[in-house]
């Protein structure tokens, strides 16, 4: 969930009060208790880290008791991830949260699950039900075990539907779906410069694994009317955090590994900050399976686990599901719309807003809201302003168009083989991700699940004007022909969210993905002789050196020593490793003078406003401006148009944005660069949901640490460009799944197991996190009985006591 403000200080000191109380905020986790429905008894057994190993005699037992512990530790998490995706989240943060609330209603993300719900085959419907069942079990009878979270936020929970576990797949697909911030920016580019400009500074796309691949993102442009920069509710859009997560994944075949057998490895990168992190890890054990991985709490799909034959990691695939339309509205009737000649009357969909607010009787006032349909999907904007015709922009997203009675949730853990993993991702629709698996057969794979429509004209750079009822999407890419890679002959495959696809791809795949930075340094270290251990992969995964930094410094150093001014700082890049490390004083000259630079060759040209927008999507800018650094392309940016009369080179701007550097360093860390250390300035803060600023934050939290890495190496610490150093995004979960090993599955989260303020295992995981210290899911029964902390058994029925 977005970081939200919404506990009040009276709420916060209550909190307080509450500290020192011994065992506050915990639940049962040894003895007996009845879970209803259950068909034979389950044990759950916690290891020292609060994970919870479920043994149960059948899969739907085992899912019922998923259920049940999952909101044991994670369910205020739940609820806020449900009223957050569901457009709901003003009933607790108020006024500031309605703009969200909007956009997700307009989305529809929870009408579209209710419907998706009432298709979904009996299979898929009763395993689903049976987590839920767990839920609301717990929901019931948990009483005073309860998360305190509840009563200080004034709610009750609410139980849980089978509809609100798919809004929260729903909204997974959507945070993580491609291009809708870049086809806004696009067209905003357009508005400022005109095609032809705004074109040479588009993204620049780039498969490392195929150099013919290279394209500009520039797509056949149709010219849209301007109105884009003065829409309140477009812009929204850009300020939101979705369609910005990353994550690394790769598997290694068993000719290059240690351990004879593949190894499957993966970070995604996601919000971390708020504890105890989006990742829920659980073993599953029942007499024909045994399973450990994570899952989001409130979903009961495992994408990322190992069982006896196959393991599974996953990335973003960054492949384009969305697009934006220009229509027309009907100037005899402004409640119709225009398909060429043809007035078609909207269809609307009503809502009411529930927002918390003192004044209102009973602390709640409500407001309607109508959601206006086209026969591509809702209006997602006012009406464009300064045009001849009045005109509004209509979303359309593959995944509401692509619904499937199963989802793959049995098949995808059952899997005993890569081709079964295969078959299982075939079915899974509804969100468009890079899986990588391997089998203990030695066989490895990659393939993106989810379903790219087949465009007729163009791409998806830019929206789309609407003139007539033709339909620009004529189908979807067959599954077969998603991008896919089986065992290849150098012996292991990956993906960092770069563009995956050969230049001879028949379809347009998305203009919007990853610089190529992360896997151009992964293919470094995996293409390095011998063979690679877990111990390797560990240090893989945590690999700060950043391959941007070794193409720019030279250039930088060679300009920074023609100048007495910034000849220290030229000196100081000079002898930098080029390591994002916490000590690193190159580390920090370096993004500081790059970021300045960047805002000096674009916010002439394209204003304060707009340069913000831009340069705050990372993956929109960085490959094309790096071209534009190391060539003599488009050297017309460097100039700076405020001076007229004057035309200044790229080496003048450089020197003048070192020199800005220089300053803003000086004034925050001292005038001494040795103090100039990138751990100082680059932190990583872990906050409670409760508190997530100002008096408490630090207590209620993980406290505030250096962090190593950066938005373009391995180790991912991503800030925001117009907020910089603090980490927004990192790593949420690091796991190496050795397939040799049948005893543990070398794995740390960023926070810890449980989501309750003051519990020992809602935190205990952020020193390794951040250190590199060893932490293991168990799989064995020796290991799991050997770190087992609690046995808590779950029972159909009381059993007397004697």
């Amino acid at each position: 969930m977005r970081r939200i403000a919404w506990f009040t200080l009276p709420l916060m000191l209550s909190l307080l009060s509450f500290a020192g109380c011994t065992g506050l905020n915990r639940y049962p986790t040894d003895g007996r208790l009845v879970l209803k429905d259950l068909d034979s008894p389950v044990k759950v057994v916690r290891d020292e880290k609060g994970m919870a190993y479920i043994h149960a005699e059948s899969l739907g037992d085992a899912m019922r008791a998923l259920g049940y512990v999952t909101a044991q530790d994670r369910l205020f998490q739940m609820t806020l991830t449900r009223l957050f995706a569901a457009g709901r989240i003003g009933e607790l943060a108020g006024e500031k949260a309605k703009a969200l609330d909007i956009r997700h209603r307009t989305l529809g993300l929870h009408r579209q699950a209710i419907a998706h719900a009432g298709m979904l085959a009996p299979d898929t419907r009763r395993l689903i039900q049976y987590y839920v069942d767990g839920v609301n079990a717990y929901i019931q009878d948990g009483g005073e075990s309860l998360p305190l979270e509840f009563k200080l936020a004034g709610i009750s929970p609410e139980p849980w539907t089978l509809a609100d576990s798919l809004t929260i797949l729903y909204f997974m697909s959507w945070d993580t779906s491609a291009n809708l911030k870049a086809e806004i920016l696009a067209q905003m580019l357009v508005e400022q410069l005109g095609q032809q400009r705004a074109t040479e500074i588009f993204p620049l796309i780039v498969n490392p694994d195929d150099e013919g691949s290279r394209a500009d993102a520039a797509g056949a442009l149709t010219m849209v009317p301007s109105g884009f920069q003065s829409d309140k509710r477009l812009l929204g859009f850009l300020e939101d955090g979705s369609h910005e997560m990353g994550s690394n994944n790769w598997v290694l075949g068993p000719g290059l590994s240690a351990g004879g057998k593949p190894v499957v490895c993966n970070d995604p990168h996601l919000e971390t900050r708020i504890l105890p992190g989006p990742w829920y890890p659980v073993g599953l054990i029942t007499p024909h399976n045994r399973i450990v991985g994570a899952h989001i709490p409130g979903l009961p799909l495992m994408p990322i686990f190992r069982n006896r034959f196959v393991a599974v990691g996953i990335t973003n695939a960054y492949g384009d599901m969305q697009d934006l339309y220009v229509e027309t509205l009907d100037p005899a009737d402004p409640d119709r719309y225009l398909e060429g000649n043809r007035s078609i009357p909207f269809t609307v969909v009503e809502e009411t807003l529930r927002i918390r607010d003192k004044h209102a009787k009973e602390g709640f006032r409500e407001e309607r809201i109508a959601i206006r349909y086209t026969n591509r999907g809702p209006v997602v904007s006012g009406v464009l302003e300064g045009l001849e015709t009045e005109q509004v922009v209509s979303l359309r997203w593959a995944p509401f168009e692509t619904m499937s009675p199963t989802l793959g949730v049995t098949d995808m853990i059952n899997a005993k083989s890569v081709g079964d993993i295969r078959r299982a991702l075939a079915m899974a629709n509804i969100i468009m991700l890079n899986f990588a698996f391997a089998d203990t057969d030695g066989n490895i794979g990659w393939h993106v699940s989810g379903r790219l429509p087949i465009r007729n004209d163009g791409d998806g750079t830019v929206p789309s004007v609407v003139t007539d009822g033709r339909d620009n999407w004529r189908g979807f890419v067959p599954f077969e022909q998603m991008p896919h890679a089986y065992n290849p002959k150098k012996g292991w495959l990956g993906t960092c969210n770069h563009h995956t696809v050969p230049h001879d791809y028949p379809y347009y795949y998305s203009s919007y993905q990853s610089p190529s930075y992360r896997y151009r340094r992964l293919k470094q270290l995996m293409d390095t002789p011998g063979e690679k251990s877990v111990d390797d992969h560990w240090r893989y995964q945590r690999d700060t050196f950043n391959l941007m930094a070794e193409k720019l410094v030279p250039y930088m150093v060679d300009v920074l020593e023609t100048s007495p001014h910034t000849l220290e700082l030229a000196q100081i890049l000079k002898k930098w490793d080029l390591h994002d490390d916490i000590d690193a004083v190159g580390a920090t000259v370096f993004h500081s003078i790059y970021e300045r630079f960047a805002w000096l060759t674009f916010s002439d040209e394209l204003g304060e406003a707009l340069a913000g927008h831009m340069l705050g999507v990372w993956y929109f800018w960085q490959e094309r401006f790096q071209q534009m650094v190391l060539t003599d392309h488009l050297g017309l940016w460097f100039d700076d148009t405020t001076t007229a009369g004057t035309v200044e080179r790229k080496p003048e701007i450089l020197i003048r944005a070192a020199l800005d550097a220089r300053a803003m360093l000086s004034a925050s860390m001292g005038s001494n660069p040795d103090g100039w250390l990138w751990g100082k300035l680059h932190r990583h803060s872990f906050v409670s949901p409760v508190r997530q600023d100002g008096f408490g934050k630090g207590f209620l939290g993980g406290g505030t640490h250096p962090a190593a890495g950066s938005v373009e190496a391995l180790y991912r610490g991503r800030y925001e460009y117009n907020d910089p150093y603090s980490v927004t995004i990192s790593a949420a979960l690091r796991m190496v799944a050795d397939l040799a090993d049948e005893d543990k599955v070398l794995a740390v989260l960023s926070g810890g197991v449980t989501g309750r303020v003051f519990h020992p295992h809602a935190t205990d995981q952020i020193g390794a996190f951040m250190n590199g210290e060893k932490m293991y899911w168990w799989f064995s029964d020796h290991e799991i009985a050997n770190h087992t902390r609690s046995v808590l058994v779950l029972t159909p029925t009381a059993v007397p006591s004697n």
